[in-house]
């Protein structure tokens, strides 16, 4: 069926257009009016090279979006995605906050519990939403960035009509947007539950920035599952005493899992495939940063772990050990490369 040329397409504005940014609003520019909005070096960029999008398998799109690097670009969006690092929400909704309207659906794509909450305090009066980017993007190339695992995006559900009133948005309207440009979409009633659910997932960014090692080869490796193991076994304890049970995901319900990374490599391998199926070129968001001396996301992860226990008296000393060395590591003049052994050692020598 041919769409309906009466009906104007969306209009998408990606702040913070980085390498998720720039994945959705890239995937989406096919079906939607999409202006990636970030730094005015990465946007140059853009402009010069043009957008590659690569993975995962061998899908590849080349794009020329419509770039800028203020936030007055945008205004008149039906639905402006965040995706800028948790510890810049606060500037982003400051920067936005004069250039949206009633009409405008906010989306927070990124990591954490709080991002949505804080830009929906920060926006009174806008509809914000939350969402969860299932899988890592890098930066390959000059404006190239590669998806090295697979899975559906998911996105909070609202409570209104399926058709909205005149002039507004719904999660319903995006996420057909997106399942077009080939971005499927989950629609979640639980998205408390499904971001303390990827908080445990994204502690392993945190090892597998410190590894140096693409993420199939970190995670085939015991001795690196045997510190996210004690990790997620941490995040656990902490989400347990703070009332949230994080939603299940995959094949393994997210309690199971710190016993299954402790399982030798041949049995690991075996039960818990699905978290292999990545390709060789995938790595963690926290690894990129590293490479490229930028802030990490450890405070928004291994951190939230950290306060969540202290907030009840319990302990998390191998989430503290892991904040300490990402912290170290983004003041060290090269990326670290610690064996699976060493990394081990290290929470080892501190009693943790």
């Amino acid at each position: 069926m041919s769409a309906d040329r009466s009906v104007p397409p969306l209009r998408i504005a990606v702040f913070g257009a980085g390498s998720i940014g720039c994945r959705l609003g890239g995937a989406l520019a096919s079906v939607a009016d999409v202006t990636l909005i970030g730094r005015p070096a990465a946007m140059a960029e853009l402009d010069r090279a043009g957008l590659t999008l690569t993975g995962p398998g061998t899908r590849r799109l080349h794009a020329r979006p419509v770039t800028a690097t203020d936030a007055s670009a945008a205004a008149g969006a039906d639905y402006v995605l965040v995706t800028v690092k948790s510890s810049d929400t606060a500037e982003a909704a400051r920067e936005l906050a004069p250039y949206l309207d009633d009409r405008t659906t906010v989306i927070s794509f990124q990591n954490g519990l709080h991002n949505a909450r804080l830009l929906a305090a920060a926006l009174p009066g806008r509809r914000v939403l939350a969402g969860m980017v299932p899988y890592n993007v890098v930066r390959t190339g000059p404006a190239a960035f590669h998806q090295g695992t697979d899975g559906r995006l998911m996105l909070e559900r609202t409570t209104t009509p399926e058709q909205p009133p005149a002039g507004h948005s719904s999660a319903e309207r995006f996420a057909d947007a997106a399942r077009a440009a080939g971005l499927p979409v989950e629609l979640r009633g639980d998205m408390p539950q499904v971001q303390a659910a990827k908080l445990l997932m994204n502690l392993n960014n945190a090892v597998n920035a410190l590894s140096g090692r693409p993420l199939r080869e970190q995670l085939g490796c015991r001795p690196y599952r045997l510190v996210l193991a004690r990790c997620q076994r941490e995040g656990l304890a902490a989400l347990r005493a703070a009332g949230l049970a994080p939603a299940r995901l995959g094949p393994v319900p997210p309690g199971w899992m710190p016993a299954v990374l402790r399982l030798p490599d041949m049995l690991f391998r075996r039960l818990a495939a699905a978290s292999l199926r990545v390709d060789a070129q995938a790595r963690s968001s926290m690894w990129e940063d590293l490479q490229r001396g930028r802030r990490t996301e450890v405070d928004e992860l291994q951190g939230e772990v950290l306060a969540l226990a202290e907030r009840h008296a319990l302990a998390a000393p191998a989430n503290r050990r892991l904040l300490e060395l990402v912290r170290a590591a983004e003041s060290a003049p090269t990326p670290p490369s610690w064996s699976g052994p060493e990394l081990l050692a290290a929470l080892d020598d501190q009693g943790v």
